[in-house]
């Protein structure tokens, strides 16, 4: 590029003749760089091959800037010197704000006011950001979800940070919002938001460790004798029940001191009995009636039962704010005791039920790792001792009840076995159940039934499966993706090993049958198994205390005659 500089003027408007003189029109400065123009240089000045490196002193910082800073073979690719500012963190408060800002305008904007899961999904997404930023305001958000969706009138009570509120909390944090489980949580949880999504194909490659024997082992041989066995569930003992209490109340539990009839609240209007009331849980009176009751009309007040099954629900139906771990503890104790005392010697397998742990119907999967996998665990450890103590169920099984959330197996010396579930795991209510979703067996109880039936068909045992909440059928209580991994479960190992399913929950007489082929044949060959679904002690709501007797045979285990007794 040429070095020679011209001088170019250009006269817009002389009004009067200038003074001022220029030097010569052209020149060209000298080729060497003027070293004098800095005292020291990095590197040699006259070079003509690179551009000079002056030593550069600042004299308000008073340093040197070094020669890598302008090295033009040495070019930096980050700042890590400079301070790089960033707003200050904000506090907790400031952040649930922030959280509920954004579902606020979810609701007023056009663009998502108007699609209900897109409103549903977009406001668990500011709580899981809320839930992993500032977990202790997530029982605040919960409320204000509850309140913003109108969920219900006892906000405040439900998801307060002593009840649901750090449940959600956790399930917000851990489940894949954006996906599968924010539109099944939506779509149990918030009312025509999100339509049900389709399940999850169900991949069974590996899950089986043998495929199902064909042919068929020849059935056991019937003994010819037949044993007496009674299926218990759903006490729900209620020991804050207040004989003359409100009845008929309107919220809440009945036949309690703190529930009333709003147009009555001086006087009930129907008193509470001695014995139970239809919109109430059960009395002492009508705990003990029952067990009085049970050996008289059974024929066994001589030789107790064979054993009993109990399918769960120990505790009474309160609300969240009343519950407490000891509450479920102290059901749990008085139950098993009085059962111990009152129904034989023989010995009682139970179940858990959706009732029986705090916060009711909630478990989590042992797979959250970490304290978040065992904070259920007071309850399985102590159920697992009683059941012990009571001589129930031996130390093996002890051990498999505090590892898989109070489920267990017990090998019979007479070639029944005996497994018991956690439903819970399967359950709606059931907020953990929405964490990874997609896999049907999160926590690992249908793993374990699998293997247990698995060696039970290999020792040649038949097998009573036991559990509270039923799978299937009617939709409403299991989820989808468990409760069809359950029932392909029972068609692998059916009708050679599992004789009969027993659940309670429904609190009514009733029974299901299982067949072949996600039964796209019904019919008497295709049938496969049944599942016996007890009514309950508790006369909630509007039913007649009942039990039930099976007349079994003691080689094949299979249910010969069943006795329904309800109370009148």
């Amino acid at each position: 590029m040429a070095r020679v500089f011209q001088l170019v003027v250009y006269a817009v408007l002389a009004l009067q003749s200038s003074a001022v003189t220029y030097g010569p029109s052209s020149y060209a400065p000298p080729g060497a760089f003027p070293t004098s123009l800095y005292s020291s240089y990095y590197n040699n000045p006259t070079a003509t091959s690179a551009q000079p490196q002056p030593v550069i002193s600042d004299p308000v910082l008073h340093k040197v800037y070094p020669a890598g800073l302008t090295s033009p073979n040495n070019i930096p690719q980050n700042d890590t010197q400079d301070p790089h500012v960033l707003p200050p963190r904000a506090s907790d408060d400031l952040l649930l704000q922030a959280a509920i800002s954004q579902v606020k305008w979810l609701f007023a904007s056009p663009a998502t006011a108007s699609n209900n899961c897109t409103l549903c999904t977009g406001a668990l997404q500011a709580g899981k950001f809320l839930a992993l930023a500032a977990p202790e305001q997530g029982p605040a958000f919960a409320i204000f979800l509850c309140q913003q969706f109108q969920l219900s009138s006892t906000c405040n009570v439900t998801y307060s940070s002593t009840t649901l509120g750090p449940v959600v909390t956790q399930v917000l944090a851990y489940a894949n919002i954006s996906g599968y489980d924010g539109q099944m949580i939506c779509q149990n949880f918030v009312p025509k938001s999100c339509s049900l999504p389709p399940t999850p194909p169900l991949n069974l490659t590996g899950w089986f460790s043998k495929p199902k024997p064909n042919p068929l082992p020849p059935p056991k041989k019937p003994s010819g004798q037949r044993v007496k066995v009674l299926h218990l569930s759903d006490f729900h003992i209620d020991p804050r029940y207040a004989t003359g209490a409100e009845a008929n109340c309107t919220s809440g539990l009945c036949c309690r001191t703190n529930d009333f009839n709003p147009t009555s609240t001086n006087k009930s209007l129907v008193p509470a009995p001695r014995y139970g009331s239809f919109q109430c849980d059960t009395p002492f009176s009508l705990a003990a009636s029952v067990v009085e009751t049970i050996p008289v009309l059974t024929g066994t007040e001589n030789t107790g039962f064979a054993w009993t099954i109990y399918t769960g629900d120990l505790v009474s139906h309160d609300s969240e704010n009343q519950l407490s771990r000891d509450y479920v503890m102290y059901a749990e104790t008085v139950l098993y005791d009085l059962f111990k005392r009152t129904l034989g010697s023989g010995p009682v397998y139970a179940a858990l039920g959706n009732h029986d742990s705090y916060n009711q119907a909630q478990d989590a999967p042992h797979s959250l790792g970490g304290a978040l996998a065992d904070q259920f665990s007071w309850n399985y450890d102590h159920v697992a001792s009683l059941w012990n103590v009571e001589q129930w169920i031996p130390q093996s099984a002890v051990a498999q009840a505090r590892a898989h959330y109070a489920a267990y197996s017990v090998q019979r010396t007479d070639g029944l076995r005996v497994i018991t579930l956690n439903t819970d795991l399967w359950y709606r209510a059931n907020w953990f159940s929405y964490i990874n979703l997609s896999h049907p067996d999160t926590s690992g109880m249908l793993r374990f039934l699998t293997d247990e039936l698995q060696d039970a068909e290999d020792k040649g045992d038949r097998v009573w499966i036991m559990g509270h909440v039923l799978s299937g059928w009617d939709g409403s209580n299991a989820l989808e993706a468990p409760s069809n991994l359950f029932y392909q479960i029972v068609d692998r190992f059916s009708p050679h090993v599992i004789a009969n399913i027993f659940y309670g929950h429904t609190h009514e007489d009733q029974f299901s049958i299982f067949y072949a082929n996600n039964a796209t044949n019904i019919s008497a060959q295709t049938a496969l198994t049944m599942s016996w679904i007890a009514p309950s002690i508790t006369p909630l709501t509007n039913l007649n205390s009942g039990f039930r007797v099976y007349e079994v045979d003691s080689a094949t285990f299979d249910i010969l005659d069943a006795h329904t007794c309800v109370a009148y």
